[in-house]
């Protein structure tokens, strides 16, 4: 195998420089977020846990029985905050789903083998509550970016039955992974991300979802064609971890990069976001597959 320097680890997975609009974008991130707070009906800083970090924003839409997208924030692990990804919820709103926006805890102040353990609790709390503000806690989908789509990789393989009775074995009933980070073996050697994460081969192993044996959840992956080329090999591993049948689309997006990939799911007309439509199986949807 050929052996890369941490120069190179860095320049693949430092989005932040790659991409060099970068603090444009997550600006923009912020500012539309922050009016769909004041615009849209939100129910915000729900607890799901004791911890502070432990709160979820919720996004109801005026149809019964509505299915529930839960998106998942990236950052690394260590960065960034639901309150930058309130704007993913609006057009979806209009669409005829509740989404819900959790918080986690952020690396160093915790190990990231915690952060997975918390979204199984916030999980947890949307099924048992999700009707409440309207949604149909029978059709929850899972969308995660970044970090963010490897901890929706990680939920799709959860024995929610283990975690509480009450559950359903099959809580979550599809994952969208946009830019996920499937593989956690070349995170460990980014100096840049290790200092805060502090990785160890156990730990790349426990949590790497290509070592998972594949959910009976169909995960869609998906990718900016933009993207890192390690990016978009991180985009195929999990199909070739789990096989067609457990990830049944696997493609990148056309023009796309690691952070304007979110605007094509904000987008109606955008790829990702008609995959997450067809996950979340909303009954005027148009067949694209």
């Amino acid at each position: 195998m050929l052996r890369r320097s941490a120069e190179w680890f860095d320049a693949q997975y430092n989005n932040r420089a790659r991409v060099p609009d970068s603090a444009v974008l997550l600006d923009r991130w912020t500012r539309a977020s922050q009016l769909v707070r004041d615009q849209a009906p939100c129910v915000l800083d729900i607890a799901y846990g004791a911890a502070p970090s432990e709160r979820l924003d919720v996004f109801p839409t005026e149809a019964a029985q509505a299915p529930v997208l839960v998106f998942l924030h990236g950052g690394y692990w260590r960065a960034l905050d639901k309150s930058d990804h309130s704007f993913v919820a609006s057009a979806f709103t209009d669409e005829g789903a509740m989404v819900v926006v959790p918080n986690y805890a952020l690396c160093p102040s915790v190990s990231m083998e915690r952060i997975p353990l918390q979204l199984v609790h916030s999980l947890a709390w949307v099924w048992r509550h999700a009707a409440q503000h309207g949604g149909d806690p029978n059709r929850i989908v899972l969308v995660g970016h970044s970090a963010g789509a490897h901890l929706a990789a990680m939920l799709s393989c959860c024995d929610w039955k283990s975690v509480a009775p009450d559950l359903p074995r099959h809580l979550v009933k599809g994952v969208l992974s946009i830019s996920g980070l499937h593989d956690l073996t070349p995170i460990r050697q980014t100096p840049f991300l290790q200092g805060d994460l502090k990785l160890d081969a156990d730990s790349v192993r426990r949590l790497s979802p290509v070592h998972f044996p594949a959910p009976d959840t169909p995960l869609y992956a998906v990718c900016g064609s933009e993207e890192s080329e390690e990016f978009r090999r991180q985009n195929r591993l999990i199909r070739q971890a789990w096989g067609r049948r457990a990830v049944p689309i696997c493609e990148e997006i056309a023009g796309c990069n690691h952070f304007d990939i979110l605007h094509d799911l904000a987008d109606p007309q955008g790829r990702s976001h008609q995959l997450a439509r067809k996950l979340l199986d909303l009954r005027w949807y148009s067949a694209l597959l």
